[in-house]
């Protein structure tokens, strides 16, 4: 149906009863996490499924028993080329980002992709360009950036409450799941590299990589270091080899230490009122180091789904003309970061300027 201005109505957001716009979702694979994806987003006052593509006739079986109403497909063009679809999820293995995100951005869709955003930064730098040449939106799934423990980090950071960041330590580590096209950097650094790029303020300036593969060809469990400005320093470790699943993360401050971990059911965050002061001695060469170990406290962390949190953060970006702080620019300089690591993961521990 076309309106007086001659627009094709079909391809506009639909309207509801409460008066606000519907934004209408296609959703590409249907996989491991893509249900999740779909579950979100049909679930959101503002937006609902239209559409679910995989190519998997399992896969389809899935979508269609868990959303009868939701159309099933197996072609991407067939989604892709939907008048009546608003946003594309991308929710397939990183080397069909590229190609998916671009064919949706080409034919007016806003677009959400999984992380990693894309294999090289040079797909990353020519999918923000056509974004913004069609004035469309895209967001980059980086969930945990929406967690309450994330989203309280932050608040702590930017208070001063740690007072300058000293260093920042994550374990991320777990018996699987191995991934046949992607290294562990590339499944689960990004996890750690977008939480930093967030609570951060300065930029990493150099990366060092050192790692191993031991079963399908790719590296299994891997180090990472980055280094920044004013001495900060960032590390991760990763492993798809470890007998435990471990979360845990450290950010150690001038004032006070943080411990995130993030198996805990209750108490995910804990603060130390624990640090270390130097001062000059009589003699020349003499340090006074003296040790504070004060209380530890828990500070109230938000419950929420950080998925369902995303997915409506999204909407409102698209219907109020915002950009999204985990865009397809925080996805570049992710990207960015995992090419880096990978450079100096292949020759054995160099370090890469970023």
């Amino acid at each position: 149906m076309a309106t007086s201005l001659g627009v094709d109505s079909s391809s506009m957001p639909m309207k509801i009863d409460t008066g606000k716009e519907m934004i209408r979702v296609g959703v590409l694979g249907y996989g491991y996490w893509g249900p999740n994806i779909v579950r979100n987003f049909h679930g959101q006052e503002r937006s609902k499924v239209v559409a679910v593509c995989d190519q998997s006739p399992n896969s389809q079986r899935r979508a269609h028993q868990a959303y009868p109403s939701v159309r099933v497909m197996g072609d991407s063009k067939d989604l892709l080329t939907a008048t009546d679809i608003d946003v594309v999820a991308v929710v397939t293995p990183v080397w069909t980002h590229y190609d998916l995100a671009k064919a949706a951005l080409e034919n007016g869709k806003h677009v959400f992709v999984e992380k990693p955003f894309t294999c090289t930064t040079a797909q990353a730098e020519e999918l923000i360009e056509l974004a913004e040449r069609n004035r469309l939106k895209i967001m980059v799934d980086h969930t945990f950036l929406f967690t309450g423990a994330v989203t309280r980090m932050r608040q702590l950071i930017d208070e001063g409450t740690l007072g300058d960041l000293y260093y920042y330590d994550s374990t991320r580590v777990n018996l699987g799941l191995f991934q046949h096209d992607v290294n562990v950097i590339w499944d689960l650094a990004p996890h750690d590299l977008s939480i930093m790029d967030y609570l951060i303020k300065e930029k990493p300036e150099a990366v060092v990589a050192t790692g191993e593969r031991h079963l399908n060809g790719v590296a299994d469990v891997a180090f990472i270091t980055l280094y920044y400005p004013n001495n900060m320093i960032g590390h991760i470790n990763v492993n798809w080899l470890s007998p435990v699943k471990v979360r845990t993360t450290l950010i150690g401050g001038e004032k006070k230490m943080l411990v995130w971990n993030d198996l805990e059911a209750d108490e995910k965050l804990k603060i130390y009122d624990k640090g270390v002061q130097m001062s000059s001695g009589e003699g020349m060469y003499q340090l006074l180091v003296s040790y504070r170990s004060g209380d530890m406290w828990a500070p109230k962390v938000e419950q929420v789904e950080a998925l369902k949190a995303e997915a409506a953060y999204f909407v409102d970006c698209i219907l109020n003309n915002k950009t999204p702080f985990n865009d397809g620019a925080a996805g570049l300089h992710v990207v960015k970061m995992l090419e880096a690591a990978d450079e100096s993961l292949k020759q054995k521990g160099k370090i890469i300027q970023l």
